[in-house]
């Protein structure tokens, strides 16, 4: 099976720098890639020759533009029609690209998405989801921004599209869902949680009930389920988390000479820690509910960390994640939010 990505080389804080040496990687280990580089061809052309890299899988499709990081995504849609972001976008809805790979700006990014490929049927909302590291592995995690404010019917169809997301690229046939909350009990939350409660409980998924934020990373269940705000604070707190940590055991670890020799045995171990804990290696937040793959990349990200978005990319398209949330979405019947009982 033949699959084909449209990356946006110039999107992110490095842009071909990043982009390019990451797309060589991917095309060095997946035989059946084929790589749309998106963006200024000469600069395209020059970081290839750095790297002294000539490949029929890959090829530069011309785009003038470039979307800056800092712009607003109303200026990008209105007046940024040839910017790699779009023209990559454009190559999924002309049938010419599967899935689309970016670093750039995660808010004209959204909408540059919605508005060419639209939504799937069923779904009223885009969702951000990405994976994060858990006692038990991986725990995935949506809607980590794309939604401010939610009804329960949104958090129900963001539970289908995580479910089902979990189901094709790790082969759980009834991945567990955990609506977020303040407490387990259902009598906790506000009046949405509570009634995306009852949606959950009246539907075909695997609906563990309430988890708190601590379960995130017990690995408590496969996927956690929020509105967007909720779901960015909880990202951003972890990813200051684990900086710090990092910092106290360096610091740590370098206040005596004592220390320094404890640091030098435990070496193995804490590269090892530190790889399980690598946010690298969980880079590339899915845009659930498109009609199309998109994965959105960290803007800072290195080419080592790009990679990995570009792999999340290949196993969405490689697994038809499209096409198996649109199968959930029919089993969904509609519950009326008025028929749901108060708790």
């Amino acid at each position: 099976m033949t699959i084909t990505l449209a990356v946006d080389a110039m999107g992110g804080d490095h842009g071909p720098k990043v982009t390019i040496p990451a797309s060589i990687n991917a095309l060095a280990k997946y035989d059946q890639l084929h790589i749309i580089l998106v963006g200024d061809k000469a600069l395209i052309q020059k970081e290839l020759e750095k790297n002294h890299y000539t490949n029929t899988r890959l090829t530069i499709h011309h785009a003038s533009e470039v979307v800056e990081m800092d712009e607003s995504p109303q200026s990008a849609l209105k007046n940024k029609k040839d910017s790699s972001m779009r023209v990559a976008i454009n190559l999924i809805k002309e049938e010419k690209a599967e899935a689309c790979v970016s670093a750039g700006n995660t808010g004209a990014l959204m909408a540059t998405a919605r508005y060419v490929l639209k939504m799937l049927p069923g779904i009223d909302r885009p969702a951000i989801a990405s994976s994060l590291p858990s006692q038990k592995g991986t725990t995935y995690m949506l809607d980590l921004g794309a939604n401010i404010d939610c009804t329960a019917e949104h958090l129900l169809q963001f539970a289908v599209m995580g479910a089902t997301l979990v189901s094709s690229v790790t082969n759980n046939p009834k991945p567990s869902i955990g609506l977020l909350n303040i407490g387990s009990e259902d009598i906790k939350g506000n009046e949405v949680v509570k009634q995306a409660g009852e949606l959950l409980r009246h539907s075909h998924l695997n609906f563990y009930g309430n988890v708190e934020g601590n379960d995130i990373f017990k690995g408590t269940t496969d996927v956690v389920v929020c509105d967007g705000f909720v779901g960015n604070v909880a990202l951003k707190t972890t990813e200051g988390f684990a900086q710090m940590m990092g910092r106290f055991l360096t610091q740590e670890f370098k206040r005596t000479w004592l220390t320094k020799i404890m640091a030098f045995i435990s070496l193995p171990v804490l590269n090892r820690f530190k790889k399980r804990l690598d946010p690298r290696r969980y880079n590339g937040a899915s845009f659930l509910g498109l009609k199309g793959i998109v994965v959105k990349s960290h803007g800072g990200a290195d080419s080592y960390s790009f990679f990995y978005a570009i792999q999340t990319a290949i196993e969405e398209s490689k697994n038809n994640v499209l096409e198996r949330i649109q199968s959930q979405l029919e089993l969904e019947t509609p519950l009326d939010i008025s028929s749901v009982k108060k708790i």
